[in-house]
């Protein structure tokens, strides 16, 4: 289930999510860029970062953020799971915290490294309600974090977001230099510590999953090399190229053998243990 957040918190926050897996076998779950950051409440059992070559599970905290990613992570399950997941938007999590977004890239925080003894409730508070309830728990945490904090200038970075997804992600940076009249060097600095990524490679993520919407509403009639150029890659070998650095798996495996829990999380055959 998917819900959007109240309007004075929708410049923050793009929605929150609802997913439950009552499967107890192992179950390997991908998750690849969107652009987007979060933070993970793993409200029934734990999810696991890694298992080693000796059955070792390496547990990951039951809350915790995840920053934007180069490429892709597997994360597993081995038990019944309810996930509340809160979709940031690009600069949601700069914006909230005032920490350059580019210190959370590639990573996995424990949510009391963030929100400290504040973060520890809301993990509890979301345990002991429904669905509903949750939704009114998440929204009065993250309304008062608004209220009690100055919030930075984003008019630059947000009219540079407009842009890019206007333009699904196929641009040049020198049109972007172009559209707001400052220089490469600032737009670089400003982009990776408000996003986490450089303007190019947010494009990149935003073409992408271009791409993943045009695959999900194409007929019967519509092949790949159409819709590969149609989110502007040049051929469907630079497609496949670039699917595979984003999510380990081409665009075929994508759309026939794994089970598509959110817009980058997947659930994909497990290696054998």
């Amino acid at each position: 289930m998917q819900v959007s957040p109240p309007k004075e918190l929708s410049s923050y926050i793009k929605h929150y999510l609802f997913l439950d897996n009552a499967a107890t076998d192992i179950q390997k779950l991908r998750l690849f860029s969107d652009g987007n950051t979060g933070v993970v409440f793993s409200l029934k059992s734990k999810l696991i970062s890694d298992i080693n070559d000796y059955k070792v599970k390496n547990y990951l905290p039951s809350s915790f953020l995840y920053g934007q990613l180069n490429g892709f992570k597997d994360i597993y399950s081995d038990n019944e799971i309810a996930l509340v997941i809160v979709v940031f938007q690009p600069n949601g999590i700069h914006q909230l915290l005032g920490i350059p977004a580019n210190e959370f890239q590639d990573s996995i925080i424990n949510i009391d490294e963030i929100f400290g003894q504040k973060g520890i409730l809301l993990q509890e508070q979301l345990s002991e309600n429904n669905n509903y309830g949750k939704i009114e728990v998440l929204n009065h945490f993250f309304r008062k974090i608004v209220n009690e904090k100055s919030i930075p200038n984003q008019l630059l970075i947000n009219s540079s977001l407009d842009f890019i997804i206007a333009n699904k992600g196929l641009f040049s940076v020198k049109q972007l230099v172009e559209y707001t009249g400052y220089t490469e060097r600032h737009l670089e600095r400003k982009f990776k510590e408000c996003i986490g990524l450089n303007p190019k490679k947010f494009g990149n993520v935003i073409r992408l999953h271009y791409f993943l919407k045009l695959l999900k509403d194409k007929s019967d009639e519509t092949n790949l090399t159409t819709i590969s150029y149609d989110a502007g890659f040049s051929d469907q070998s630079h497609l496949i190229k670039e699917f595979r650095k984003h999510t380990g798996i081409s665009p075929r495996e994508y759309l026939y053998s794994t089970g598509k829990l959110a817009n980058n999380l997947i659930k994909t055959f497990p290696d054998t243990f």
